[in-house]
């Protein structure tokens, strides 16, 4: 019995095919592809400057934790205060307004909803460098350039129809019956949008929270033309002076770098499935 119980295991489990081997193959080389250039930033971010040129692909000899300190001291710091503001400012007003427009464009019935939604896709078709002159003289205009709302502003707008895009999509596949229902117990539309459709959009919602905090904190070419200040300075544009400013002490400057990335690899890990499961959905119901 034992025997035929060894040979049924054997005969249950799956033989992978050449194809399958090599996608595989394939993805294991570009994890490495990816991994290791983070791995190197890293271990060099412990190093010192004589350590990071004799022995560029070793592990450090002396690990100098002392670089994170230097580095949050000569200027990380501010950086990273001025870019949790903006990307969490940009995170409100996108997620606020994506989802009240998405919600309000799919209770317009006919060819009116359709025509709104494409007014708020038209968004796509503008490349960020066509809009940095006019940008800039309104933001000049208004009083707003040298401030944080001149990066803020910005980022809502570009981010908008892609959010709105994606959760119409989601929203289009939330049953209508649980909305009449609602309307039949006396709910209000805002109820509607607050207590039955926000509560079942979480994995959409999830996937624009990663995106937009992936824009707004990584973004450079807005944040180094609309502000001038040293002291308004986001991550990327910090990053680009402190170089500057550490030319000989690199091991500090990788530190830096490496500050700068992990709130971003600590969101992605947390919300991996929540991030895959909105862009799945989205995907069929849309």
């Amino acid at each position: 019995m034992e025997e035929k119980a060894e040979v049924k295991k054997v005969k249950g489990r799956r033989k992978y095919g050449p194809g399958e081997v090599i996608v595989f193959i394939i993805l294991v080389i570009l994890a490495i592809l990816i991994l290791y250039p983070m791995f190197w930033i890293l271990m060099s971010s412990f190093k010192d400057y004589t350590s990071i040129y004799t022995d560029v692909w070793g592990l450090p000899g002396v690990w100098h934790v002392e670089n994170y300190i230097n580095a949050w001291n000569k200027g990380i710091s501010q950086y990273f205060v001025n870019s949790l503001i903006v990307t969490a400012a940009t995170l409100i007003g996108v997620v606020f307004i994506a989802s009240f427009a998405a919600f309000g464009v799919c209770q317009i019935k006919g060819k009116l909803g359709n025509v709104i939604f494409m007014i708020c896709l038209c968004g796509l078709l503008l490349a960020p460098q066509v809009c940095v002159l006019p940008l800039f003289m309104i933001l000049k205009a208004l009083g707003l350039k040298n401030t944080l709302w001149a990066m803020i502003l910005p980022y809502i707008a570009f981010r908008l129809p892609i959010s709105i895009m994606m959760l119409r999509a989601f929203f289009m596949g939330i049953s209508k019956e649980l909305e009449e229902a609602a309307i039949i117990d006396g709910a209000s539309m805002f109820q509607i949008y607050s207590h039955i459709y926000l509560p079942l959009s979480k994995p959409i919602l999830s996937t624009v929270t990663i995106m937009t905090i992936y824009y707004a904190w990584n973004e450079f070419m807005f944040a180094t033309i609309f502000v001038d200040s040293s002291k308004l300075r986001t991550i990327p544009v910090g990053l680009m002076v402190f170089r500057d400013g550490l030319m000989t002490d690199w091991g500090v400057v990788m530190a830096g770098m490496v500050i700068s990335c992990v709130p971003i690899l600590i969101l992605f890990l947390l919300m991996q499935k929540s991030f895959v499961r909105g862009m799945t959905a989205g995907a069929v119901k849309g």
